[in-house]
Order: C-alpha cells, then structure tokens, then sequence
C-alpha cells in the first residue's frame, strides 16, 4: 500500500489516531499499528525521510533519496546556520561518536552541557539541530520512534545494505521522482510532478515533461474540474486516457480521512478536483476557527462529501463527535448518517475506545 501511494505522511497530532495509521486504515481496514511498527524496525522495508515533510517511504526507493540528501547538505547547512543556533556543525563528529560508540540516541540524549533554554520548537541546542542535519543529510537514519520522539542511528545500522548500494545518477532520480509521481498521480502539471515527492525543481519537471511528451511517453489534455476553476493543462500518460471508459465505481461507503491523507495533501488540487476548501485550524486562535482544532474530511465514494471533530476520550473509552458538516449540496439522508455511523464505529475501535458518543448539536449545517 505505501508503495502505491508512494509515501506515507508522518503527524504527531494524536487526536483520534497519527496521520500515518489513519492513510493507511482508510485503504485497508483490517490494518493495525503494529505492521508499520514490524516494517519500519524489524524488516526495514520502509523507511522515516522528508519528501515535503517527514514521511514513510520504501526503502526501495532509498538510492533516489541521495540526490536529496546532497542538496540538503547544502540547503541546510547555509540557512540552519541563520535561522538556528551557532555551533552546530562543530558538534557532527562528536554525535556520530557518540552513537558509533554507545547506540542509537534521541535529542534528549546528546547535548548534555548545552544550553536548553528555548525560545520555541524552533530553537534547539546545537546538538539536536546536528542530529537533524545528519539525518536530513543521509549520515544517520531514524531507526525507530519512542513515543513519538526520533531515535537516530548510524544509517549502516539501519538501511540494508542492498539499498545502501543503489546510487544513481541525478539525472537517473529525477526521470525516476517525475515518472514515479505522475504514476500516482493520474494526471498533473508539472509543478505538480515536481512537489509530489519533493525531490527535484519545478524547473527539472517541466524539462522532464517536455522530453517525455517528444518521446511519446506522456501527452498533454485539458482537465475540466468545474467547482468554479478554468480548464487546466495537464501531463498523463497515453494508456491513462485509453483506460478512462473501464474505470471501475469507486466503493460507496463512507471513510474518514486524516487532514494529510495524500486525497487533499495538496490543498489546491484537492480544491480544484473536489470543490472542497479545507485548512487546518490547529494555529488559529479558538475565537477565530471556523470548524474546530483538528476537522477530518470525510471521503464518501468518489466525493468530499463533509468534515467532523471528533476526538478519543482515553480516559472514558469512548469517541467522542463534537460536529459534523456535510457540504452543499450533500443531504444527510438516513442511508448516508447510517455509513457514517458505521464508519465511526469502524474508527472507534481503531482508536482503542470501546463506545462511540455524541453531542446533542452534531449533525449541523453546511457552512
């Protein structure tokens, strides 16, 4: 499944589940935590990286993550050095030293008579911003999380050899990240291309585009969405469009889905494909939020048919709904409160919570 999807977006917010286990069980129910846990630590199948933020990638796809690893060395080095606090780069070989010599470590572990007053997240001791820099620079791999907190290991320690051995050339990564996300994708501008997997320029997509269109391997059609937005240009491959007439129904019942589901990942396309507006309100003042903290799209056959609060009370054993709003045009019939309610007992149980409640105003009206 994540190799179909091409990556799995890693989020802390614990709300109801992490981002990562909510993509994955809106594809597959029967999913559970622990198979993630086996892949990412045992088989090493998978591994924890950054494409436009850190996510869960395969880890037969390591060898193109080098051309990453070399611009962020570079990327990284000049901007952490302003925005960061001095003295990083004296502390790499004392911290690769250190985990050589003594195991796996987390931020807390290293940086010991350092400074720790901090100014925010932003603001970390020396030594942690090392740790990060190492790792976004490929020297060093996350071998597993405790909690949610990384634990770095010396990337021989964790990526198998076989993979450690691919190196391709740029341009062997860039035809492969341009050719990779189109796949997934469907259909897409080369800007598009180019910010699935992050790992080359809009610039390099675009040549990408224009080289694989002469050579007959993509062709070009105007996609109308409707929602209010123009026809749009795009790149796809020729058996997308001879496949279009036998594309089976999408499966009617309903899922909810994580904010960073790879479905509205990029706001704009989602927008443009689904008619439907979402942002996250985690940083806007509760006064101000129109929906709620932390809202979960819900996803019914091929349509963004609404979005609900709704949060694991632990301690109560119980989920609790705070609000759902279904979109324009979406009537909550009783057959479609019945998949919902089926859907959020399914998501209960994934969440550990043995009862499902509600509060007495949460069926609302489209906003």
């Amino acid at each position: 499944m994540i190799n179909q999807l091409g990556f799995v977006q890693v989020d802390s917010i614990n709300t109801v589940a992490r981002a990562h286990h909510m993509i994955l069980f809106a594809r597959r129910p029967a999913y559970r935590e622990k198979a993630l846990k086996r892949l990412l630590e045992r088989d090493r199948s998978v591994f924890e990286h950054w494409t436009h933020d850190a996510s869960i990638i395969p880890t037969a796809f390591y060898g193109h993550w080098r051309l990453k690893f070399a611009r962020d060395r570079e990327r990284l080095g000049e901007r952490w050095q302003k925005w960061r606090r001095d003295g990083f780069h004296d502390k790499f070989d004392e911290v690769l030293k250190k985990i050589a010599d003594h195991g796996p470590v987390t931020s807390s572990d290293v940086g010991e008579n350092e400074d720790r007053k901090s100014g925010g997240w932003w603001d970390w001791h020396p030594s942690k911003t090392a740790l990060e820099y190492l790792w976004r620079a490929g020297e060093l791999s996350v071998c597993r999380r405790s909690g949610f907190q990384k634990v770095y290991d010396l990337t021989e320690r964790v990526i198998p050899a076989k993979y450690r051995a691919s190196v391709p050339e740029p341009e062997e990564t860039i035809d492969w990240a341009a050719g990779a996300a189109l796949d997934r994708l469907g259909f897409a501008t080369s800007g598009e291309i180019a910010a699935f997997f992050d790992l080359i320029t809009p610039g390099e997509a675009k040549t990408w585009c224009e080289r694989a269109q002469a050579a007959g391997e993509v062709v070009e059609a105007e996609i109308s969405c409707g929602h209010g937005h123009k026809p749009r240009r795009v790149f796809l491959r020729p058996e997308t469009l001879d496949g279009l007439a036998h594309l089976p129904e999408p499966p009617g019942r309903v899922r909810i889905l994580s904010p960073f589901d790879p479905v509205l990942r990029d706001r704009k396309r989602a927008e443009r494909l689904f008619g439907f507006h979402y942002r996250i309100e985690v940083f806007v003042p509760e006064a101000q939020r129109q929906y709620g903290y932390y809202v979960f799209p819900v996803l019914e056959g091929d349509r963004l048919a609404g979005r609900i609060d709704m949060k694991a009370v632990r301690a109560e054993d119980r989920l609790h709904v705070r609000a759902f709003w279904p979109e324009p045009g979406v009537r909550p019939t009783r057959t479609r409160l019945s998949k919902l309610e089926a859907e959020l007992h399914r998501m209960a149980r994934f969440a550990g919570c043995g009862t499902l409640t509600f509060d007495p105003d949460w069926l609302r009206s489209p906003i």
